[in-house]
């Protein structure tokens, strides 16, 4: 198991360009289930996530292949084994995207209930009402999800898919999926609006589908007979943007940021801008310096176009450096604060309270051995071990992996000093 050893503070300057977003490309190698024959996905990032999701394509029966431009190729002409196994769906929360469109092509599945990162408890309730509501008859066995539809195929209906911290990202995904192939019109209110749904919605309809209200909590999806492959380019990964954001002005640095979407951005930009990081637009992305401290201020993290719950972590870490208190709200996921014990191992002042984090800004982090816990909270041990002073060793980081292709190799030469080494054996 991999770790990470980071010697600070150091100060980050240079150009990095943003790859394809990870929580875009699932959704959309999901959809290719839905056409037969070979789709081609480029902007697709190699991320362990990302190859795991390949493998459980293949499972399905699909052959998965990523080119050598790095283009991945999805030939969906046979899926004959509509069953997400266990061992494989366990390790990654979104493979629940192939509910939808495998229900919809092959009438019948079997999907293990999910795993993921530990970030507190993401039921699927959400999913498996709308499907109902389409017709799906659905039940529980074993720790898989047993869907079929009736002898009349899926049928449109009126779908409302709010919850108790919001609408359900993953959920508009599979519903909307199935729906595309669903007889007469389907209307989902209470939408997840986030810039990949909408990035999933764009892609559905260049293979066929008639979906309208795209980037609106009200989707209208007409059925259709059939769907066709697809060439399409995935969206740039914002939260990526916003940790490289973050990156450089934890460490009093500069970077310009390219193929980064900042209309899709507000919320994080306003509050960068808030604590008195200079965040300027560029013709290809954005120009972000950070400054040697920080004012404080509260974040909430919200469903889009909210704060994200995937930069309150980096974010948090920020703001240990601020001078004065801030709260950190969160909104979506109440129990994703596994970070906070590690960041106060490296002279953080943080107190959680509830669904919230006092933080009480530091004159420096000092560094420390850490555990990473999860994809986001990695991150923002990455970018405290680049400002605290002396060398932090991070463990785990293959939860880093699972969603920055090679953080390392793309901030040491912009000033980082992050060596990728063996842990010790026990």
């Amino acid at each position: 198991m991999d770790v990470f050893r980071i010697e600070g503070p150091i100060r980050l300057s240079g150009q990095v360009v943003v790859n394809g977003s990870k929580n875009a490309s699932l959704p959309i190698m999901a959809a290719a289930l839905l056409a037969e024959g070979p789709s081609t996905l480029s902007g697709v990032p190699n991320l362990s996530d990302v190859r795991v999701f390949g493998d459980l394509l293949g499972q399905l029966g699909c052959r998965v292949e990523r080119a050598a431009n790095g283009d991945v190729r999805i030939d969906a002409t046979k899926v004959d084994n509509p069953v997400g196994d266990y061992e494989i769906v366990r390790k990654m929360r979104a493979s629940i995207c192939i509910l939808g469109p495998l229900l919809a092509r092959c009438r019948r599945v079997e999907v293990s209930m999910p795993g993921g990162c530990a970030i507190g408890d993401r039921p699927i309730n959400l999913h498996l009402r709308g499907l109902r509501q389409l017709g799906a008859e659905i039940h529980l066995k074993n720790g898989y999800v047993i869907a079929q539809t009736p002898a009349g195929g899926l049928q449109g209906a009126s779908i409302f898919l709010g919850g108790s911290f919001g609408s359900t990202v993953l959920g508009t995904a599979n519903v909307m999926m199935a729906a595309t192939l669903a007889k007469g019109r389907t209307v989902i209110e209470s939408a997840a609006c986030e810039p990949e749904i909408a990035d999933l919605a764009r892609c559905l309809n260049r293979m066929g589908a008639r979906i309208s209200g795209i980037g609106s909590p009200r989707l209208v999806i007409e059925g259709v007979d059939r769907l066709q492959p697809v060439e399409y380019e995935v969206i740039p990964d914002r939260i990526e943007a916003g940790t490289f954001m973050a990156a450089a002005a934890i460490t009093g640095g500069e970077l310009h940021i390219t193929n980064c979407r900042l209309d899709d951005m507000m919320a994080v930009v306003d509050k960068l801008r808030e604590i008195g990081v200079t965040v300027e637009a560029a013709e290809d992305g954005c120009s972000v310096a950070g400054s040697e401290r920080f004012r404080p201020a509260d974040v909430t993290t919200q469903p889009y176009p909210g704060f994200p719950t995937d930069l309150q972590a980096q974010f948090m870490a920020l703001l240990a450096l601020a001078d004065g208190n801030s709260v950190v709200i969160e909104k979506i996921f109440p129990d994703r604060f596994m970070h906070v014990a590690e960041l106060n191992r490296m002279a953080a002042d943080l107190r959680k309270e509830g669904p919230a984090v006092i933080v009480a800004g530091v004159k420096k982090l000092v560094a420390a051995p850490v555990m990473a816990s999860d994809l986001r909270a990695s991150a923002a041990l990455v970018l405290a071990g680049m400002a605290a002073e002396g060398t932090t060793t991070v463990n785990r980081v293959y939860h880093i992996d699972r969603g920055y292709e090679r953080i390392e190799e793309r901030l040491n030469p912009l000033g980082a000093k992050i060596h990728r080494e063996d842990a010790p054996a026990p």
